[in-house]
């Protein structure tokens, strides 16, 4: 009798090695290797194999090109159909992974409820009971439907057959990590049982064109638990994230059928989450005075949308003279290289000082763009001079000083404008771009200030 073959998987990257190791030699993370065990491997005859793979194997010319093969279906939520790249595609799987009680059965259930008034969902819930979906769907004013059906289980078999004889256009399970199949082990959630199940998942559903939502939670380190390891099984990977204000965002980390740059942005509310179609200045502190030293104004630009953002930044003395770099809104190694940058150019020293920065509204921000705002903040915050109100910026700094243009320059000044700015601060370069890009005649290019180095522009802007 063949005995189980044990290999160890890293939680973080989802690397396999046949012996454990401190150190995952892929993504160098420390003990985040966990045991699986697989399956003896079965013999076959040869000549079998050869014969199955000939039926199978098939040439480019044998595929179908018919381009309405790719069905998208409208998911009766305009943020979500956004994020998905139009609509939910029939036959597609789709990932959502988010903090303990940020919301993720809320938007099922409220997604549920949608897709039921034009085709038939299921809802698996292995977390929770009965009174707990009446208690939610009571709250959400979720009305009784044929086509919304629930099943409490989380056993595997149990969720395969309900599939079959019901034949749902939609499901969701909720989540995951609950899903048990006695093949894949003797305890729910470990990696076999999450890689097994969700396979067994995607078959069924790929051979029926229907659509998969799974729910799945996440580690303290932000990341997917499970690991890696289901994420490259699905065709759309959703982060769903809290920011301030009850603020909630969904954001695309990878999808097969569309952008991964659009954002889906909801407000928590008593009756469930509220989209928010319009959130230019939905991030924005809205002051009677003047703004204190160290804020600045940003145009982000995040798939299709302008959002305008507040830059806030703060210098202190550092602490036995080494100086440290706190932020966790935009990547530290960049906050480090533009304090080098703006004290090499404008001769005010950044070294000897502790850096935080912080993103109002807690939005991650990676677009290049953010660059100037931030060099603006922190000089505003170590020189003590405020930036005026109604004052935001645009563009990337290089290791020379230089500003340069970032896309999208046109839309950002319209957005600015419309939110009430009064100076756009960007590089010379973006002049060119914008008439370009520009073809409304109406544009506010009075309001539109540039230069060519951050030493020049910081001369403009703080005289």
């Amino acid at each position: 009798m063949q005995k189980e073959k044990t290999r160890y998987i890293c939680d973080i990257c989802g690397h396999e090695e046949a012996k454990w190791a401190g150190k995952c030699p892929a993504c160098l993370s420390w003990n985040s290797f966990s045991e699986i065990s697989l399956p003896p491997g079965s013999k076959h005859n040869s000549s079998k194999k050869n014969s199955s793979a000939k039926k199978h194997a098939i040439s480019i010319a044998e595929i179908a090109s018919d381009k309405n093969t790719v069905i998208l279906k409208d998911c009766g939520i305009e943020e979500i159909n956004r994020v998905l790249g139009g609509g939910i595609v029939s036959g597609s799987v789709i990932l959502i992974g988010g903090e303990p009680g940020i919301g993720k059965s809320t938007l099922m259930m409220q997604l549920a409820q949608k897709i039921s008034n034009t085709s038939k969902v299921l809802y698996i819930s292995g977390e929770e009971s009965q009174p707990q979906i009446r208690l939610r769907s009571d709250r959400l004013d979720i009305k009784e439907s044929g086509e919304l059906i629930f099943i409490f289980t989380s056993d595997l078999y149990t969720v395969k057959d309900t599939i079959n004889s019901l034949k749902p256009d939609t499901v969701i399970v909720d989540s995951i990590q609950t899903l048990f199949s006695p093949e894949a082990g003797s305890v729910p959630g470990t990696i076999n049982q999450l890689k097994y199940c969700c396979q067994e998942l995607i078959d069924i559903i790929k051979s029926a064109d229907a659509s998969l939502f799974l729910i799945a939670h996440v580690t303290k380190e932000g990341i997917i638990a499970g690991p890696k390891s289901i994420e490259h099984m699905v065709d759309t990977v959703l982060y769903f994230e809290h920011s301030e204000n009850d603020m909630r965002i969904l954001r695309a980390v990878k999808n097969r059928f569309g952008s991964i740059d659009e954002l889906a942005l909801f407000k928590m509310k008593s009756n469930g989450l509220q989209q928010i179609t319009s959130p230019e200045n939905s991030f924005l502190i809205h002051r009677e005075k003047n703004n204190p030293p160290g804020i600045c104004i940003a145009t982000i630009h995040e798939g299709s949308r302008v959002f305008l953002v507040e830059i806030q930044a703060l210098t202190v003395p550092a602490k036995g003279g080494l100086s440290r770099v706190f932020s966790d809104r935009i990547d530290s190694s960049r906050i480090s290289r533009i304090a080098a940058v703006l004290e090499k150019q404008t001769g005010v020293r950044f070294s000897d000082q502790d850096i935080y920065i912080n993103v109002a509204g807690g939005m991650k921000i990676k677009e290049v763009g953010v660059d100037l705002p931030a060099a603006l903040a922190l000089y505003s915050s170590r020189t003590g001079i405020p930036i005026n109100q109604g004052t935001a910026a645009a563009g990337e700094l290089s290791l020379t000083g230089e500003i340069r243009s970032v896309p999208f320059i046109s839309k950002r000044l319209k957005s600015a404008s419309s939110c009430g700015i009064k100076e756009f601060y960007s590089s010379k370069a973006s002049l060119e771009d914008s008439s370009k890009e520009n073809t409304d005649s109406k544009s506010p290019k009075d309001k539109h200030i540039t230069a060519e180095t951050i030493n020049e522009l910081i001369k403009i802007l703080f005289k």
